[in-house]
């Protein structure tokens, strides 16, 4: 059997001894974080997604919402104290995070940026966010998810 090959996002947790469990599926191509939860019988509330959005002072944010939600683009903003964010296009989300669309994780991203993370994580012991690469997943607790992205929760959903 062939060793695992670890991303960014894993490399960061093993060195900063955080317990998680890694998930591998097979994954041609990706639609959406519902679809891939949806395919592996996963339940969407624990299922997280990682959107990377930009400020109007052209810095950048990272959120981590519930697959089947939508970021509050204004609440967004107003969390990161900007005057409004826009999500990042497609096309740069490799450029800007080191990751490709699909296998973008709030964990080890080229430069740590702001992490906000939907307060609901809260009220469960594992969620699940992508694991760096398409076909990978990571299990792990909010707090650490928290802890090693330097993150706070906040509520940044759609109503």
């Amino acid at each position: 059997m062939g060793k695992e090959v670890k991303t960014n996002a894993m490399r960061i947790l093993d060195k900063n001894k955080i317990k998680y469990e890694l998930n591998t599926y097979d994954c041609d191509n990706f639609v959406d974080g519902k679809s891939i939860a949806d395919m592996l019988g996963q339940d969407y509330n624990i299922s997280f997604k990682t959107l990377v959005v930009t400020g109007k002072s052209g810095q950048y944010y990272v959120f981590v919402i519930p697959v089947a939600e939508e970021l509050d683009l204004k609440i967004a903003a107003k969390e990161a104290g900007e005057k409004n964010v826009a999500l990042l296009h497609v096309k740069d989300i490799n450029k800007v995070t080191g990751y490709v669309r699909g296998g973008c994780t709030p964990i080890g991203m080229k430069k740590q940026y702001p992490v906000f993370v939907h307060e609901s994580a809260k009220s469960f012991e594992n969620i699940i966010i992508s694991g760096g690469r398409l076909g990978a997943q990571i299990f792990l607790n909010p707090d650490d998810l928290i802890k090693v992205t330097g993150g706070k929760y906040a509520d940044i959903i759609v109503h």
